[in-house]
Order: C-alpha cells, then sequence, then structure tokens
C-alpha cells in the first residue's frame, strides 16, 4: 500500500476556516490519502467537497478529553453520519478507565460502534496513552477490542505528546491482528510514519501529510 493511503489528513485545530479545510480537501484528493479527518462541525461541507473521489470523510467523537456522556457521543455520531461521515473517532472515558470502572468504559465505546455499524461506518477509539500507564493502555485495548471496534487509536494530539513507536508496538501486541492500530499526534516526517507502520500501525493520523509523502 502506498504511504498516503495510511494517512487520515487532520485539520482539527478549533480556529480553522473554510478556506483552510478546502485546503485539506483539495491536498486529499491530490495526493489520495486515506481520509480528510475534521471536527463534526465541516463534516457535511468535506463529504460534499469529497464526492466521487476513493476519499474518506473522518471525524471525530466525544473530542478531544472524552469526558462527555455516551448520550452526547452517541447524538454526535448519528449526527455525522446524517451529514455523510465514513469513520469515527472517538475518545474513551479516560478518567472512567484509569478509576478501573470498566464496564462503564465499555459500553460508552460499544454504544458509538454499535450506531457507526449499524451504519457501516468504520470506528476507532482513542484512549490517549499519554495519560495512561502501559498496563492502562493494554486494558483499554482489550476493552475496544470486546467493545468490537475496527481500530485502536493512540492520542488525541492535544494532550501532553502523540503517538510513539513502543505504544504502537504495545497495542499491536495486545490486538493483534483482531483490530488494527491507528498511530496519532507528533508525526512530522516520512522516517516517524514509517517507524509507526513498522511497529504495526496501519493507519495514521497527522496534519503533516504534506511534508510526509513529499519526503
Amino acid at each position: 500500500m502506498k504511504l498516503s493511503k495510511y494517512i487520515d489528513h487532520t485539520l482539527l485545530k478549533p480556529e480553522a476556516t473554510e478556506e483552510q479545510i478546502d485546503k485539506v480537501i483539495a491536498e486529499a484528493k491530490e495526493y489520495d490519502f486515506a481520509s480528510v479527518m475534521v471536527n463534526p462541525y465541516w463534516v457535511k461541507h468535506v463529504h460534499e467537497s469529497l464526492e466521487g473521489s476513493d476519499v474518506n470523510t473522518a471525524t471525530v467523537i466525544g473530542f478531544p478529553l472524552g469526558a462527555n456522556t455516551t448520550a452526547i457521543k452517541v447524538a454526535e455520531s448519528k449526527q455525522a453520519i446524517a451529514d455523510g461521515v465514513d469513520e469515527l473517532d472517538m475518545v474513551i472515558n479516560i478518567g472512567e478507565l484509569k478509576g478501573k470502572n470498566y464496564d462503564n468504559v465499555e459500553k460508552d465505546i460499544k454504544a458509538v460502534v454499535e450506531e457507526g455499524h449499524s451504519n457501516k461506518k468504520i470506528v476507532k477509539v482513542i484512549i490517549e496513552t499519554a495519560l495512561l500507564t502501559d498496563d492502562e493502555k493494554v486494558k483499554a485495548a482489550k476493552l475496544i477490542m470486546e467493545a468490537g471496534a475496527d481500530f485502536v487509536k493512540t492520542s488525541t494530539g492535544f494532550s501532553t505528546s502523540g503517538a510513539k513507536v513502543e505504544d504502537v508496538k504495545l497495542l499491536k501486541d495486545t490486538v493483534g491482528d483482531n483490530i488494527q492500530v491507528k498511530a496519532s499526534g507528533g508525526i512530522h516526517s516520512k522516517e516517524e510514519a514509517q517507524a509507526m507502520i513498522d511497529a504495526g500501525a496501519t493507519r495514521l493520523g497527522t496534519s503533516a501529510s504534506m511534508k510526509i509523502v513529499n519526503g
């Protein structure tokens, strides 16, 4: 698979304007990225602009803190699906994971997974590795597998640090071939992108996509 098809071309900055979103869409079409990843407000616009291309429309749910109620995450998912989204990247309830309230974490994930899958959408689940111990990362990955999601994703890109190669390896070792791993946040070069892929990532979330594909 060519490098560009690993990449979710991402613009999640709160100050992103329509002009900047349109630039990302044009780049995604030209370079044939896997998806354009935007905040929910922009989904309809992105979906309409990507019509006729094989670039997916992706958005974030419960972003960036994961501390919304499950009902809100499901409502966000429904709206995004109505607006034409292909992929949903949701944030787990990080506090409940750290508090060992695993049933609540899994139910939260499952609700979004069921909403996504009943509409044939891909669901990726963000665990925010920067805030977790290795044991918590493993536990989170297992809960995500049990909840039936398609990907475990390292980071929002809005916390203290992004994806690390050792985290990708740890998650890949935990999930095997049952689900996929997305590395996200802090990937700025072709070398860093390749290192994530070599560690087991099949998708990369980055706003430095152009720099990566152009070496």
